[in-house]
């Protein structure tokens, strides 16, 4: 969905011919695969963080082409509200002091970004969704001047043929209509990269899809939306709804939502894309010229265009990816669970945790997800989602008794996966104080029992508490996260509350 799209109407015969371009794509990747076409391997990985641009009230600011026109560079981009930013981090090699790296790299970035917003009155604020976002902020008039956005909607819109229901019944519960995806746009993300091989995508995705909910639950960020408090990551719901194109009579035959977990263990990369052409329509039917299988005949590597496009309108939690660099067809996991923020070091603390622990869980001779019903790591997500780092998990027993047991998040991540994560960042060859000092983070979050999702709800209680109204409260919880962040310490160390104001008197 990165890619330019030019907007216009589609008729009947543009659906049948994408139809027709989609399994010819298809069949142009199983080729690719048969043949043993794709990249050696290269231990690359990638990020993308998306953003929030804020006043020095706390309130959302409609500035992002001002902001980018400043910031200038091809690192920073639209995302699908007038309020949102991206920043996308050229791939590294995983090794040596790769973190550390990583964690300069977006300090500058997220700086310099910041400064450039201050030139507007506006600044960075990096979390999940902003808690001061108000329904009047998500309409469809406030999403971004771009042509793939205004047709995107259109198509989701027309796919669905009534208004969006929004219904998360959380710590409150909410209840809304949209006649737009824009409430989408308030949830920002980070997306981790990981360059497969094919005879690894498998073991890779499994491994993405069984620790998502352990992701969440040291990770969450996202427990207010629209004034109200609801889960402690509060995205995957808010997303789910937000791009649902089943009315209620489908939903309720079991079609599957476009925003998904998925429903079962996949065996190869093909597994995924091919479950994409079967139980999804097209939103974007746009045709490229190019004949996959001709390419593929005459020795060349297609771009799968349609496939490519199809695929960036499907919001899997753990979405396979197929590109071209250099003149070769790659593979990666694109890992979309985590919220953004709270800092540079808490996402980078993030970062650290999962590709240790895909990378040792890949490799485990008996691996987890032969010992885990999909059925249960679904459930676990859903856990982690409402309760955050108080979450429990059902997860498969240690030692010869077999099946599965109840256990609290903190406890697996402390005991079993914190572990794990460090020997898969022994077999990346990441530096021992660049492991250390990340995974570090994530033990001291499960230590005290403290995520940015806990530290807001936390320390809005205690504005209330303090005679604070609701939306002044969110207000100065949001300023007190942002100079938070950008102090840059990681968030199990904050202070709980907003500072008293300074009497002058």
């Amino acid at each position: 969905m990165g890619e330019k799209v030019v907007a216009g109407r589609f008729d009947l015969s543009d659906r049948q011919r994408y139809r027709d371009k989609l399994r010819r794509c298809l069949t142009g990747l199983e080729r690719l695969l048969a043949e043993k076409r794709f990249d050696r391997p290269k231990n690359l990985m990638g990020l993308e963080i998306e953003l929030n641009l804020a006043g020095a009230d706390g309130m959302p600011k409609m500035l992002n082409a001002q902001v980018l026109e400043r910031i200038a560079s091809r690192d920073f981009q639209t995302e699908l509200a007038m309020f949102n930013l991206e920043v996308n981090i050229p791939p590294h090699r995983l090794g040596g002091r790769v973190f550390d790296r990583l964690a300069e790299e977006l300090r500058t970035s997220l700086a310099y970004a910041d400064r450039k917003a201050g030139e507007v009155d506006a600044g960075i604020v990096m979390t999940g969704i902003l808690p001061t976002l108000d329904r009047d902020d998500l309409v469809s008039s406030n999403l971004s001047d771009v042509d793939r956005y205004t047709l995107l909607n259109d198509q989701i819109v027309a796919a669905r043929g009534e208004e969006f229901t929004l219904d998360i019944a959380g710590v409150e519960h909410l209840t809304c209509t949209s006649k737009s995806i824009a409430p989408e746009a308030a949830c920002t993300s980070v997306q981790l990269h990981l360059q497969v091989t094919p005879a690894r995508f498998a073991d890779v995705w499994n491994a993405a899809q069984a620790v998502a909910a352990a992701q969440i639950a040291v990770g969450a960020n996202s427990p207010f939306l629209f004034g109200h408090e609801l889960w402690r990551e509060s995205r995957p719901p808010l997303f789910q709804q937000s791009t649902d194109t089943r009315p209620p009579e489908l939903q309720a035959q079991g079609v599957r939502p476009r925003t998904w977990f998925g429903e079962r263990w996949v065996t190869s990369a093909y597994d995924l894309f091919e479950e994409n052409l079967r139980y999804y329509p097209a939103l974007l039917p746009i045709c490229d010229d190019e004949d996959p299988l001709e390419v593929l005949d005459q020795g060349g590597v297609p771009t799968l265009a349609e496939l490519v496009l199809h695929n960036g309108t499907i919001y899997r939690w753990n979405r396979p990816v197929y590109g071209v660099a250099d003149g070769v067809p790659h593979l990666r996991v694109e890992n979309r669970v985590l919220p953004a923020g709270p800092t540079v070091v808490d996402v980078v603390a993030n970062a650290a945790f999962y590709y240790g622990l895909v990378r040792a869980l890949a490799e485990e001779s008996k691996p987890v997800w032969t010992r885990l019903p999909f059925e249960a790591a679904a459930a676990n997500f859903d856990a982690a989602c409402k309760d955050g780092i108080d979450a429990r998990f059902t997860w498969p027993r240690r030692g010869r008794y077999g099946g599965t047991a109840q256990v609290d998040a903190v406890s697996l991540v402390r005991d079993e996966l914190l572990p794990l994560a460090e020997a898969g960042l022994d077999a990346w060859g990441v530096e021992p104080a660049d492991r250390d000092l990340y995974l570090g983070v994530i033990e001291e979050r499960c230590r005290r029992r403290v995520n940015g999702a806990s530290w807001q709800a936390a320390t809005f209680h205690k504005a209330l508490d303090a005679g604070h109204t609701r939306q002044a409260a969110l207000a100065a919880t949001t300023r007190r996260y942002r100079e938070l962040m950008h102090q840059g310490a990681p968030v199990h160390s904050w202070p709980v509350g907003v500072p008293e104001p300074v009497s002058l008197g």
